[in-house]
Protein backbone atom coordinates (compact mmCIF):
# COMPACT_ATOMS: atom_id res chain seq x y z
CA UNK A 1 0.00 0.00 0.00
CA UNK A 2 1.51 3.33 -1.01
CA UNK A 3 0.18 6.19 1.07
CA UNK A 4 2.13 9.44 1.14
CA UNK A 5 3.44 10.06 4.66
CA UNK A 6 4.47 13.67 5.30
CA UNK A 7 4.58 13.12 9.08
CA UNK A 8 7.20 11.32 11.09
CA UNK A 9 5.44 8.84 13.30
CA UNK A 10 6.03 9.38 17.00
CA UNK A 11 5.78 5.88 18.44
CA UNK A 12 5.81 7.25 21.98
CA UNK A 13 2.64 9.19 21.13
CA UNK A 14 1.11 6.03 19.65
CA UNK A 15 2.09 4.08 22.78
CA UNK A 16 0.39 6.76 24.88
CA UNK A 17 -2.81 6.40 22.83
CA UNK A 18 -2.68 2.60 22.94
CA UNK A 19 -2.11 2.64 26.71
CA UNK A 20 -5.07 4.99 27.25
CA UNK A 21 -7.24 2.35 25.55
CA UNK A 22 -5.59 -0.55 27.44
CA UNK A 23 -4.13 -2.06 24.24
CA UNK A 24 -7.53 -3.73 23.68
CA UNK A 25 -8.51 -4.75 20.18
CA UNK A 26 -12.14 -3.95 21.09
CA UNK A 27 -11.03 -0.31 21.26
CA UNK A 28 -9.53 -0.28 17.75
CA UNK A 29 -11.99 2.22 16.27
CA UNK A 30 -11.51 4.64 19.18
CA UNK A 31 -7.73 4.23 18.87
CA UNK A 32 -7.85 5.00 15.15
CA UNK A 33 -10.06 8.03 15.82
CA UNK A 34 -7.52 9.36 18.31
CA UNK A 35 -4.61 8.76 15.92
CA UNK A 36 -6.50 10.55 13.16
CA UNK A 37 -7.17 13.43 15.54
CA UNK A 38 -3.41 13.75 16.16
CA UNK A 39 -2.20 13.41 12.54
CA UNK A 40 -5.37 14.54 10.68
CA UNK A 41 -5.30 11.21 8.84
CA UNK A 42 -4.16 7.62 9.45
CA UNK A 43 -0.50 7.26 8.46
CA UNK A 44 0.44 3.85 7.10
CA UNK A 45 3.29 3.48 9.60
CA UNK A 46 0.92 4.17 12.49
CA UNK A 47 -1.51 1.50 11.34
CA UNK A 48 1.28 -1.05 10.98
CA UNK A 49 2.57 -0.14 14.46
CA UNK A 50 -0.90 -0.50 16.00
CA UNK A 51 -1.37 -3.85 14.28
CA UNK A 52 1.84 -5.17 15.81
CA UNK A 53 1.23 -3.80 19.31
CA UNK A 54 -2.29 -5.03 20.03
CA UNK A 55 -2.58 -8.72 20.78
CA UNK A 56 -4.87 -10.54 18.39
CA UNK A 57 -4.58 -7.90 15.66
CA UNK A 58 -2.54 -7.67 12.52
CA UNK A 59 -1.67 -4.67 10.38
CA UNK A 60 -4.03 -6.12 7.73
CA UNK A 61 -6.94 -6.03 10.19
CA UNK A 62 -6.15 -2.41 11.11
CA UNK A 63 -6.04 -1.47 7.40
CA UNK A 64 -9.33 -3.33 6.88
CA UNK A 65 -11.08 -1.34 9.60
CA UNK A 66 -9.54 1.94 8.44
CA UNK A 67 -10.67 1.42 4.86
CA UNK A 68 -14.15 0.11 5.77
CA UNK A 69 -15.28 3.20 7.69
CA UNK A 70 -15.72 6.44 5.74
CA UNK A 71 -14.74 8.51 8.78
CA UNK A 72 -11.11 7.49 8.36
CA UNK A 73 -8.76 9.07 5.85
CA UNK A 74 -5.56 7.51 4.53
CA UNK A 75 -4.56 10.81 2.94
CA UNK A 76 -3.22 13.79 4.83
CA UNK A 77 -5.79 16.51 5.27
CA UNK A 78 -5.18 20.21 5.37
CA UNK A 79 -5.28 22.42 8.42
CA UNK A 80 -8.60 23.67 7.05
CA UNK A 81 -10.96 20.82 6.16
CA UNK A 82 -13.63 22.15 3.84
CA UNK A 83 -16.78 20.08 3.49
CA UNK A 84 -19.14 21.09 0.74
CA UNK A 85 -22.63 19.63 0.93
CA UNK A 86 -24.11 18.22 -2.26
CA UNK A 87 -27.22 16.69 -0.71
CA UNK A 88 -30.57 17.24 -2.41
CA UNK A 89 -31.42 20.62 -0.84
CA UNK A 90 -27.91 22.00 -1.37
CA UNK A 91 -27.68 20.62 -4.90
CA UNK A 92 -31.01 22.15 -5.91
CA UNK A 93 -29.96 25.48 -4.41
CA UNK A 94 -26.62 25.65 -6.21
CA UNK A 95 -23.94 23.60 -4.46
CA UNK A 96 -22.14 22.71 -7.71
CA UNK A 97 -21.10 26.31 -8.51
CA UNK A 98 -19.94 26.59 -4.87
CA UNK A 99 -17.95 23.35 -5.14
CA UNK A 100 -16.41 24.49 -8.44
CA UNK A 101 -15.52 27.87 -6.89
CA UNK A 102 -13.71 26.09 -4.03
CA UNK A 103 -11.80 23.87 -6.49
CA UNK A 104 -10.86 26.86 -8.64
CA UNK A 105 -9.83 29.02 -5.68
CA UNK A 106 -7.61 26.27 -4.28
CA UNK A 107 -6.39 25.27 -7.78
CA UNK A 108 -7.41 21.64 -7.20
CA UNK A 109 -7.10 19.42 -10.27
CA UNK A 110 -9.53 16.54 -10.94
CA UNK A 111 -9.32 14.07 -8.08
CA UNK A 112 -7.01 16.27 -6.00
CA UNK A 113 -8.37 16.68 -2.47
CA UNK A 114 -5.65 18.74 -0.77
CA UNK A 115 -4.17 22.04 -1.91
CA UNK A 116 -0.54 22.05 -3.04
CA UNK A 117 0.47 24.01 0.07
CA UNK A 118 -1.21 21.39 2.28
CA UNK A 119 -3.31 24.01 4.03
CA UNK A 120 -6.74 23.12 2.63
CA UNK A 121 -8.52 19.86 1.91
CA UNK A 122 -11.89 19.50 0.22
CA UNK A 123 -14.50 16.83 0.69
CA UNK A 124 -17.94 16.59 -0.87
CA UNK A 125 -20.50 15.24 1.58
CA UNK A 126 -24.10 14.09 1.22
CA UNK A 127 -25.51 16.13 4.10
CA UNK A 128 -24.32 18.52 6.78
CA UNK A 129 -27.72 18.65 8.48
CA UNK A 130 -28.42 22.27 7.58
CA UNK A 131 -30.78 21.82 4.63
CA UNK A 132 -32.76 24.97 5.45
CA UNK A 133 -29.56 26.99 5.01
CA UNK A 134 -28.58 25.46 1.66
CA UNK A 135 -26.17 25.53 -0.01
CA UNK A 136 -23.89 24.91 2.96
CA UNK A 137 -20.13 24.68 3.37
CA UNK A 138 -18.26 23.80 6.54
CA UNK A 139 -14.66 24.72 7.38
CA UNK A 140 -13.45 22.58 10.26
CA UNK A 141 -16.36 22.95 12.68
CA UNK A 142 -17.78 26.26 11.39
CA UNK A 143 -20.87 26.17 9.16
CA UNK A 144 -21.25 28.72 6.37
CA UNK A 145 -24.87 28.99 5.16
CA UNK A 146 -26.32 30.15 1.84
CA UNK A 147 -22.97 29.97 0.08
CA UNK A 148 -22.15 31.66 -3.20
CA UNK A 149 -19.05 31.60 -5.37
CA UNK A 150 -18.18 35.11 -4.18
CA UNK A 151 -18.56 34.09 -0.53
CA UNK A 152 -16.21 31.13 -1.10
CA UNK A 153 -13.55 33.50 -2.40
CA UNK A 154 -13.92 35.86 0.59
CA UNK A 155 -13.78 33.02 3.14
CA UNK A 156 -10.71 31.36 1.60
CA UNK A 157 -8.96 34.72 1.15
CA UNK A 158 -9.61 35.50 4.84
CA UNK A 159 -8.17 32.15 5.95
CA UNK A 160 -5.13 32.60 3.70
CA UNK A 161 -4.59 36.10 5.10
CA UNK A 162 -4.72 34.66 8.65
CA UNK A 163 -1.97 32.26 7.57
CA UNK A 164 0.08 35.13 6.15
CA UNK A 165 -0.37 34.00 2.54
CA UNK A 166 -2.08 37.07 1.06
Amino acid sequence: MSVENPHKIDTSKLDEILKSFDYKKSNLIAILQKVQEVYRYLPEDAMIYIGTKIEGLSPATVFGVATFYAQFSLEAKGKYEIKCCDGTACHVRGSMPVLNAIRNKLKLQDGQMTSDNGLFSLETVSCLGACGLAPVMMVNEKVYPQMTSDAVSIIIDTLMKEEGLN
